[in-house]
């Protein structure tokens, strides 16, 4: 049975595992851990844990970050030894799978940490403007605008 009363050592073990890596799901399914809803009430609850459980998850992209990297320079099992009978099929194969699941991972975990670390992790939006705008033109715009809605 999982256990549900709070405390600081529960919600300190809780922030080191999602500061490993770990999601909050996943934490939640292991022995001896209260449920999800549990946890989710508890940072509600208690401040001490909500600056605590922030902090774990900036530590936790960083975490995810670092593995982006571990698995893009992973290069086992992209090749693989293939055994024949004849000479001719014999060799080394490239294992397309590995690469392409390599690749998913990294593209997952991209994807998170752009929405949970947008300003660190994000795609950066390049905003090119060619023309000239001048607060004249703004305010023009803005009586234009009041001119064509109708009265009510």
């Amino acid at each position: 049975m999982a256990r549900s009363k709070y405390t600081e050592e529960m919600a300190a073990l809780i922030c080191e595992e999602i500061a490993s890596g770990k999601s909050l799901r996943e934490i939640c399914k292991q022995d001896g851990m209260p449920d999800k809803v549990t946890v989710l009430r508890w940072l509600d609850a208690h401040e001490s844990f909500r600056t605590q459980y922030a902090r774990a998850r900036e530590a936790q992209a960083e975490t995810i970050f670092e593995e982006i990297l571990e698995i893009a320079d992973d290069a086992r099992n992209d090749w693989m030894e293939q055994h024949a009978d004849d000479a001719q099929t014999a060799g080394w194969k490239f294992n397309g799978e590995n690469v392409q699941r390599s690749r998913l991972r990294v593209d997952a975990r991209k994807w998170f940490l752009g929405k949970v670390a947008p300003k660190k992790y994000g795609d950066k939006l390049d905003v090119e403007h060619s023309g000239k705008l001048t607060l004249g033109d703004l305010v023009a715009g803005s009586m234009k605008q009041d001119d064509e809605q109708p009265s009510s």
